[in-house]
């Protein structure tokens, strides 16, 4: 996990780089949709872009995720819930390969997996339409940051251990991944992490992918 590309100051909560493993576990093909959201939820759409049921959820508390993620399990009788800051990279990463995008390395190639501040026209996009990655999974990076498991802490890679991170026992914010459809070339590399306590104020740009363990 980490960035040993980037030099700017901002990226310092990507390092160190370092060896991590994860156990197994699924991660949906692409983020909690806003038709989706109404299915299990009912209710109001609560996105700022609700004309549009196959883009992806947005607008909503964390709180608000985990009570769907309990209603969805209650429903499949299987235990869903968000993917951890390391299975996310490790997804985005198409199975842990050095991409500095979800899906490539080359810059040249990022509108063709990416929603992103210069094709996404200030909006999100339907899910599912760019290309995917290796592991079949779209819209890793860009259209909506997705929210991890784990709290936030800039400097957590320090201690973090090799099997199995969760991130710190307590924090007063949560992991950000993926960046969204305002985020430049930086914000939407497979390594940038992001802070929900920063991000807040944009909640049209926060979303989330469902994960279960096997």
């Amino acid at each position: 996990m980490g960035d040993r590309n980037r030099a700017e100051v901002w990226a310092d909560n990507e390092k160190p780089v370092h060896r991590v493993c994860v156990d197994d576990f699924y991660l949906a093909s692409h983020e909690v949709s806003q038709e989706q959201w109404r299915m299990v939820m009912g209710g109001k759409n609560p996105s700022r872009f609700p004309l549009c049921t196959s883009c992806p959820v947005e607008n909503i508390s964390r709180r608000r995720m985990l009570e769907f993620l309990a209603r969805f399990s209650s429903e499949n009788s299987r235990v869903f819930r968000l993917p951890t800051e390391a299975e996310w990279e490790y997804a985005a990463r198409s199975g842990g390969m050095e991409h500095t995008w979800a899906g490539t390395s080359h810059e040249s190639d990022i509108g063709e997996y990416v929603w992103y501040e210069r094709n996404s026209r200030g909006r999100t996009h339907p899910v599912g339409q760019k290309w995917r990655n290796r592991l079949d999974l779209y819209d890793m990076s860009g259209n909506v940051w997705e929210l991890c498991s784990d709290y936030y802490d800039a400097a957590y890679y320090w201690s973090s251990p090799q099997v199995n991170p969760k991130g710190p026992e307590k924090g007063k914010s949560f992991v950000l991944r993926g960046g969204d459809w305002a985020s430049d070339e930086d914000e939407i590399r497979a390594s940038a992490r992001g802070d929900s306590a920063v991000l807040l104020k944009r909640g049209a740009s926060i979303g989330f992918r469902v994960a279960f363990t096997p």
